[in-house]
């Protein structure tokens, strides 16, 4: 039944009656139906003939909702209720057709089956979102108001023909999305985050932050999650450092995915997952679920914002906390963001070893920092150098990812926290992409390089059977060249 079930009589908009011109093929083989004159309500005088050669343009947005009202009436939706999937479409595209033939709407036979989609689109689901949702080649789509609908496509921003009827139509489908995951988006809270039935991710504002009407961002995630394979043969990474992670992952080192918005930090979260055996029980927290971890053995958790009174508010940190009365054998964070970080930090230096999580950085260094000042945002008294002192105990590996100028992700540094020396955290590059120059056409043009340096983890993968060729550690020659 598409994304929702079907709207009651009392969430639709006021039924409006509007005669069409010109002629209608009614999707059945039928002849076309010749248009009564447009002036309704004035006398048929010679001035009025005059205009009725001329029709207003044909309004599509305006037909879909007339359609949709009258459809509406005519429905038994405890009959529909009962239908799969395509026999409902079926049923619509039936009624549709004999709705558009009855009030003459100029369109021909494979219009009218893709106007009938269009409106089963906007009852069961999310209206002028769903053919762009059901688009594989769009990755992100981005709303500023109900005119203007952009997709991102291959790392490219495009302005779609999509297009909202008006704000309050715009609105009404937000309110349709977060509702089905229990929460709100009012004037009182007009900020919201929320996920699809897919997993893909959904933030929101409304008037009266929005001033020229809602903004939407929805992060889509594929039904099938990127594989380490997959991120390779796109040129993310080379196979070496793909290996590399792989074993890492699989010995358990805790790794922390730096990167800024849309580098694919959740993306790579995801396919790193697989190295993770099946016998263990990982416990997920995140604010938004999103993350598709494919072992058996997975327990996860949402935070959930506070009610209409400011109260039953579930942070990060809470759960975190529960997570480790749990018995996990890894706690995976989908972002830490603030004083959860100190108990993130805990758990990995108390026998959860392998545990991963991402943050908002955009460089190694500046990861480090960052997790230095989510520690602080908690009012612990603890000193600067035992936060460090934690810090680099807690910590193996440091993944950072970017968005390049070009639309390309990368895999830019793969970073060792060796340990302290003095009041610093130490750390040494693995890997690193270099950024050799930018073509005329915005192309970056950079290899994967290692740094020469062995890494210290590699005693423990080698313990656990996992034996990588000294060649990845080569200095001498790029392991990868891009594009």
């Amino acid at each position: 039944m598409g994304r929702f079930s079907l709207l009651s009589k009392a969430q639709q908009p006021p039924h409006e009656d509007r005669p069409a011109s010109k002629a209608i093929e009614d999707g059945e083989g039928q002849d076309p139906v010749e248009a009564p004159n447009f002036l309704t309500g004035l006398d048929e005088t010679e001035d009025s003939a005059d205009e009725a050669d001329t029709p207003p343009a044909f309004d599509l947005l305006d037909a879909k909702l007339r359609v949709h009202n009258k459809l509406i009436d005519e429905l038994d939706l405890s009959m529909l209720d009962k239908l799969d999937e395509t026999e409902m479409k079926r049923q619509v595209r039936r009624l549709v057709t004999e709705i558009v033939r009855e009030e003459r709407i100029p369109m021909n036979q494979a219009e009218v089956a893709q106007f009938a989609d269009s409106v089963y689109d906007e009852m069961t689901g999310l209206g002028p979102l769903e053919p762009l949702l059901a688009d594989p080649s769009i990755s992100d789509i981005l709303i500023n108001g109900a005119k203007q609908v952009y997709v991102e496509r291959h790392g490219e921003l495009e302005l779609s023909e999509a297009k909202f009827r008006d704000n309050a139509h715009l609105r009404r489908i937000v309110s349709r999305i977060v509702s089905a995951v229990g929460r709100r988006v009012d004037e009182s809270q007009p900020l919201v985050d929320a996920r699809l039935l897919d997993g893909s991710r959904v933030n929101a504002a409304i008037e009266p932050v929005a001033i020229d009407g809602p903004l939407v961002s929805i992060r889509k995630f594929s039904k099938k999650p990127l594989t380490l394979d997959k991120l390779i043969s796109f040129r993310a990474m080379p196979k070496e450092v793909g290996e590399f992670l792989h074993g890492a992952v699989k010995s358990r080192v805790t790794c922390i995915i730096s990167g800024g918005t849309g580098s694919g930090k959740t993306t790579l979260l995801n396919a790193l997952s697989a190295a993770i055996s099946h016998k263990e029980r990982l416990i997920t927290i995140e604010d938004a679920a999103e993350l598709q971890l494919q072992q058996p053995h997975v327990a996860r958790m949402e935070t959930r914002p506070p009610n209409l009174e400011g109260k039953g508010e579930i942070r990060q940190r809470e759960l975190v906390k529960n997570a480790l009365r749990m018995r996990p054998d890894r706690v995976i964070l989908g972002e830490v963001r603030s004083e959860e970080a100190f108990d993130m930090l805990q758990a990995m230096n108390t026998g959860h070893e392998g545990s991963m999580a991402t943050i908002h950085a955009n460089n190694p260094r500046e990861a480090i920092s960052r997790l230095e000042q989510m520690v602080a945002m908690g009012g612990l008294r603890i000193s600067q150098e035992a936060v460090r002192g934690q810090i680099a105990s807690a910590i193996g590996i440091i993944i950072q990812a970017q968005r390049l100028s070009d639309g390309s992700r990368r895999v830019t540094h793969v970073t060792e926290v060796t340990g302290m020396e003095g009041e610093v955290i130490q750390m040494q590059d693995i890997f690193k992409f270099e950024r050799l120059r930018t073509e005329e056409d915005g192309t970056v043009v950079g290899e994967f390089r290692a740094s020469g340096l062995r890494p210290r983890c590699l005693d423990e993968m080698q313990r656990r059977g996992i034996r990588l060729p000294v060649e990845y550690f080569d200095p001498s020659k790029p392991l990868l060249k891009v594009p």
